[in-house]
């Protein structure tokens, strides 16, 4: 391995930039939320996804397949995404509309992913006081389409600006809606299980009622960041002011995680990126 392999976007990216924000965490359960409104999207998830039985493993194997995309170097990043495109390869599901079988894979389904979790990402960032300019968000865009190129999309297929992802948004809209499956999975989503190692106490009579009360404040501002046409779609949280206080509490969240010991903010993969980059700037300099 290259010991000075800053990967696919490198330390002077606005990527780099912008997943150095613990908020981001918050952002992928967005992600998930709106996601779920795509009812082929869903239907792909629902048939052939453990994530009801696995819940925190899928959250752990996500966030660590983001993190090696943004941090890994060329080929760890590259190897990522070999994985998952043979994974995808494999599965297929039922539309639940036309009973026609298809592929998850689908270049629709997989630039809807990616939208949502890019857009994501952004939105809650700068809502959250990340200071983010119009320049640097369309640069995070473009950047991001080497992401997607790594799970088989065309990257000029791909929204790579602001303006692109609006219109995205704009013409799939018609093709979302609340079904069984996305009312479920937003309620799994609000109040999923507690891994199994925080379970044990709750078994033996420990009170985990304010972690569970936390957790659900999180998911409800999860909820009160997503676009207002997606929350009327979750039954009408479009009120002006519910993105008021969500964008008031995601701030309040930013700054407590922010102060948390950077031990506890930085994980193993960003801290082995930021020592290749300093290799790489010192051999160049």
């Amino acid at each position: 391995m290259d010991s000075t392999d800053t990967g696919l976007f490198g330390p002077d990216s606005v990527t780099w930039k912008l997943h150095a924000e613990p908020i981001l965490l918050l952002a992928g359960l967005r992600s998930l939320y709106l996601q779920a409104l795509h009812p082929r999207a869903m239907a792909g998830v629902a048939q052939n996804s453990n994530y009801r039985r696995d819940a925190w493993g899928r959250l752990v194997r996500t966030a660590n397949y983001v993190g090696t995309t943004v941090y890994g170097t060329t080929a760890e990043a590259e190897e990522a995404g070999l994985r998952l495109r043979r994974l995808h390869a494999r599965m297929t599901a039922v539309d639940p509309a036309t009973g026609q079988r298809f592929r998850v894979d689908e270049p629709d389904l997989l630039r809807w992913v990616h939208v949502t979790e890019v857009e994501s990402f952004l939105d809650t960032a700068r809502r959250a006081g990340v200071p983010l300019d119009d320049v640097e968000v369309d640069g995070y865009y473009t950047e991001q389409r080497r992401s997607a190129a790594l799970v088989g999309l065309d990257p000029e297929t791909v929204p790579g600006t602001a303006a692109e992802v609006a219109e995205y948004y704009r013409r799939v809209r018609p093709e979302l809606r609340m079904t069984k499956e996305a009312a479920e999975t937003a309620l799994f989503l609000t109040a999923p299980p507690l891994p199994w190692k925080l379970s044990l106490p709750a078994r033996v009579g420990l009170n985990l009622g304010p972690l569970r009360w936390a957790y659900l404040g999180v998911a409800g501002t999860a909820l009160a960041l997503l676009p207002g046409w997606a929350r009327r779609l979750y039954g009408g949280l479009g009120l002006p002011t519910t993105a008021l206080s969500a964008e008031v509490t995601v701030r309040a969240l930013r700054f407590a995680l922010t102060a948390l010991p950077r031990d506890w903010r930085e994980g193993p993969m960003r801290r082995a990126a930021e020592e290749r980059a300093a290799r790489s700037a010192a051999l160049s300099g």
